[in-house]
């Protein structure tokens, strides 16, 4: 762990400023230059945020800067990336799904609920929209209060590289239609406490996303309709 990372895990306080260069480095004994390229480690990790006028805070830990880097990398390496990353995404998914969505409350199942009205509407639309924010904010919202940020960080950087496959922007209609049927199902299931049957419901819907996933970069025959409404 080099200098300035070290100091960052002694801070603690997300938000907290940080002291002038020439200052810090006095304190951590390195030059202002082998710092500002540690900061920029710091900061491609999300640990930092710079601003001209604010100078440069601290943040809260996420895990999903740098899985995000790591993804990205694989997946222009090795068109296989996102499809192995998906497998590991359901699992993770599976494996904390029922103690995720044990501790959802009220404002959780107006929101699921609400997700599922407006999927609904874009697929029913003429030409058909595909719901794909509803998509991804419904499965991050099913594990919001988990509180576990490697998961929550795994969870986002899926999402951003499934946008980044290209995937939120053709579907087929059949497949989105039986999709979302999962999830209505699943959602139900969870406000009425029936853990097992939404559990069921969710392992069903995961056989259709890892068929969709296996045709990246194949010449699957899809149905382009707009992902914005």
């Amino acid at each position: 762990m080099n200098e300035f990372i070290s100091y960052l895990a002694n801070c603690r306080d997300a938000n907290r400023r940080i002291p002038p260069l020439v200052e810090l480095g006095q304190e951590l004994g390195v030059s202002v230059g082998k710092l500002r390229e540690q900061m920029e480690v710091a900061r491609s990790l999300g640990l930092i945020e710079v601003h001209p006028r604010t100078g440069i805070r601290t943040l809260s830990y996420s895990f999903f800067p740098a899985v995000e880097q790591s993804l990205r990398y694989a997946m222009a390496c090795d068109e296989s990336a996102f499809h192995q990353f998906g497998e590991l995404r359901i699992r993770v998914e599976a494996a904390f799904f029922t103690e995720a969505a044990r501790v959802l409350e009220e404002p959780e199942f107006i929101r699921l609920r609400e997700l599922i009205g407006r999927a609904r509407q874009k697929l029913s639309a003429r030409p058909a929209l595909i719901p794909h924010d509803e998509h991804r904010e419904l499965h991050l919202t099913i594990f919001s209060r988990l509180g576990n940020p490697f998961v929550s960080g795994l969870l986002q950087a899926y999402w951003s590289a499934y946008e980044a496959a290209g995937l939120s922007l053709y579907a087929d209609f059949d497949y989105l239609q039986e999709v979302w049927d999962y999830h209505e199902r699943m959602i139900e299931a969870i406000i009425r406490g029936e853990l097992d049957e939404a559990e069921n419901a969710f392992l069903k819907h995961t056989k259709l996303l890892r068929h969709r996933e296996g045709r990246v970069g194949g010449k699957a025959k899809a149905l382009y309709v707009s992902s914005h409404s």
